[in-house]
């Protein structure tokens, strides 16, 4: 049994302790965002066009090399072609679960000059299930909903034909709820509650078989997160961790996501735009043990920085500021 799927069932039955926390990086942000998802080198920006300006696969492949050799990680979420690649060189054991992203719904369509994120989400897949399925059986679905008949209604009937096809195939999947892209009628303050709804009425009538083995969400605030997890201790819900923000930003999303019954953090950015990204994480589990505060840990990290003698993005002062909208309104 891997160590997903011990924290998960440690979680499920009611045995949680801080280290069944289960942290992931999400580094499929390929199929998102093309040439930039390794990030810029130095001060390029995300928008400069050009060679140099920005990592490439083979840089975005070490670091998620590094990690898998760090052994912080539960789970590892790539892309399809990422993952196959990491495979096939035998870096996945039982400490960390390979993921890929299933679909590449519009709404995370995000190059350089577009503009689909901001049209309502349409549903797509790039990924052949059946394709992946030999060397992965764990994959990210992704569905948004906006307040949109039709388009709401075609999101849940592609996730229903995927479900089957998994099922089929022998695949699990977690489940990736984003906020509304392009909401219709729907004020600031009901997203949270619209949300939650989306999520209970979605998997009312999908039975163990085909159920996410956890949820993957905007972290809405503390209210909405515990709404979710009191309304059905079966569900493990997880938050995704959006835009890089400061290393403040960073650990109080996770502390605050444990303390309000969330036991899955997935993130990105603010894992890929770390000057380190393994010094990062290595602080992730004494602030879920509280051995650490959110505070005391940005402080710690900038020591671990200069100790390295890595130049931190911004001086501490900043970096222990809090500017999540969300965090900092709590």
């Amino acid at each position: 049994m891997r160590d997903l799927d011990r924290k998960l069932a440690a979680i499920t039955d009611g045995r949680y302790t801080p280290d069944d926390f289960v942290i992931a990086d999400a580094k499929d942000a390929d199929m998102s965002r093309g040439v930039v998802a390794a990030g810029p080198v130095d001060d390029a920006g995300d928008a400069d066009c050009g060679p140099g300006l920005h990592r490439t696969r083979g840089a975005y492949l070490d670091a998620m090399r590094a990690l898998l050799a760090q052994g912080e990680l539960d789970i590892l979420l790539t892309s399809a072609s990422n993952g196959e690649v990491l495979a096939g060189e035998g870096l996945l054991g039982e400490r960390v679960t390979l993921a890929v992203r299933a679909n590449d719904t519009t709404d995370i369509w995000n190059s350089r000059g577009s503009g689909y994120t901001g049209e309502p989400s349409r549903p797509f897949r790039t990924v052949d299930l059946e394709a992946v399925r030999p060397f992965c059986d764990l994959v990210l679905y992704s569905v948004t909903f906006n307040n949109d008949r039709d388009h709401d209604l075609a999101a849940l009937a592609e996730y229903g034909a995927f479900r089957r096809e998994a099922a089929a195939v022998g695949m699990r999947h977690f489940l990736e709820v984003f906020n509304p892209n392009a909401p219709v009628d729907l004020a600031p303050g009901q997203v949270g509650a619209f949300v939650n709804d989306s999520i209970v009425r979605t998997l009312a009538g999908v039975t163990r078989a085909e159920r996410p083995v956890f949820l993957k969400m905007v972290y809405n605030g503390g209210n909405a997160l515990a709404e979710l997890v009191e309304h059905d201790p079966s569900l493990v819900v997880g938050i995704l961790g959006g835009s890089a923000g400061t290393t403040r930003d960073t650990f109080e999303l996770l502390e605050r996501t444990q303390r309000h019954g969330g036991r899955v953090a997935l993130f990105g950015r603010r894992i890929q735009r770390a000057e380190s990204q393994l010094d990062l994480v290595a602080h992730m589990r004494p602030v879920l043990r509280g051995e650490l505060t959110p505070a005391d840990a940005v402080r710690s990290y900038h020591e671990t920085l200069a100790k390295a003698d890595v130049a931190p993005a911004r001086p501490l002062a900043a970096d222990l500021e809090v500017t999540d909208p969300v965090l900092r309104g709590e």
